[in-house]
């Protein structure tokens, strides 16, 4: 191991090990999280061909489902459908999923008594070998395809929320590979979404240069915006007040309402960020 020279290089090693494993866990959560989504979606689909009992519900499988798992953290009627539409759209990621489910539910599926779970492995491999599932969406062929282990490993669940509701694939593989380029965070993929990057990108004579210009107007995703999502803290079963400090929430408010004020121009004020008020003979 080289030997560390002066305190300048001992920080440099510090903060590049705190850069690179402060990443790598984001990654872990966002990646299980979408396994865990797909994984749901998957179920649910199964369920709709082959459930022994799914003409009872009919269409309030969800409905139904939503009842029963409502006593887990960020699971509810709409994310069901969300899973559901995830798995559908992005059937390729059957393909790092297997690994992950060989790798990380060995020991799972040799003490689980529940068939869904022993043998989800091979219930993929035969599903996707016989094509036994309808898309909602024609795919692109495969050598087009943003491939799927870059996608599970690069994009969150929420990217991928955005995504799904794309129901062209060439638009939505443009995105994909423009986000994971960009390092975009969601707020910046809403964005430019929203502002018809891809439609702009179709009409512009020089597409390399308008790409170089939103990138350059766009601020990388940092390891710690991928743990502050709503759905990591849904996930890993934390309350948000677990982890925002009332003075954290305070200056946050504070900050937008800031801009807020400045944004409706002039005639409005705001006086101070704290100010005391006298109530009765108390200072507050």
């Amino acid at each position: 191991m080289s030997e560390i020279l002066n305190i300048s290089a001992l920080s440099s090693a510090i903060q590049q090990v705190h850069t690179v494993l402060q990443a790598s866990a984001a990654n872990a959560v966002n990646k299980s999280l979408t396994i865990r989504n797909w994984l749901i979606g998957y179920y649910i689909v199964e369920y709709e061909q082959n459930g022994k009992d799914r003409a009872e519900y009919g269409e309030k499988v969800i409905d139904v489902l939503a009842q029963k798992l409502k006593h887990i953290n960020g699971i509810d009627r709409r994310s069901l459908f969300k899973f559901r539409q995830l798995y559908l759209v992005y059937l390729n990621l059957h393909k790092p999923i297997q690994g992950f489910i060989r790798g990380s539910f060995g020991l799972m599926q040799e003490k689980s008594t529940l068939p869904i779970v022993g043998t989800l492995s091979a219930q993929l491999d035969e599903l996707f070998m016989n094509k036994k599932v309808e898309t909602l969406s024609t795919h692109l062929p495969e050598n087009l395809q943003t491939p799927p282990e870059v996608l599970i490993s690069k994009l969150s669940y929420s990217h991928l929320e955005l995504l799904i509701a794309i129901a062209e694939p060439l638009k939505r593989t443009f995105y994909e590979i423009e986000c994971i380029k960009g390092t975009w965070s969601v707020r910046e993929l809403k964005r430019q979404m929203a502002s018809l990057y891809f439609e702009r990108s179709g009409l512009s004579q020089n597409p390399e240069k308008l790409a170089a210009l939103v990138n350059q107007k766009t601020q990388p995703q940092a390891p710690k915006d991928i743990i502050k999502n709503i759905y990591a803290f849904e996930f890993l079963d934390l309350g948000i007040q677990a982890v925002v400090e009332e003075s954290d929430l305070e200056t946050a408010l504070l900050n937008h309402l800031q801009y807020f004020i400045i944004e409706l121009g002039n005639g409005f004020c705001l006086e101070a960020r704290q100010k005391r008020i006298l109530i009765g003979e108390t200072y507050y």
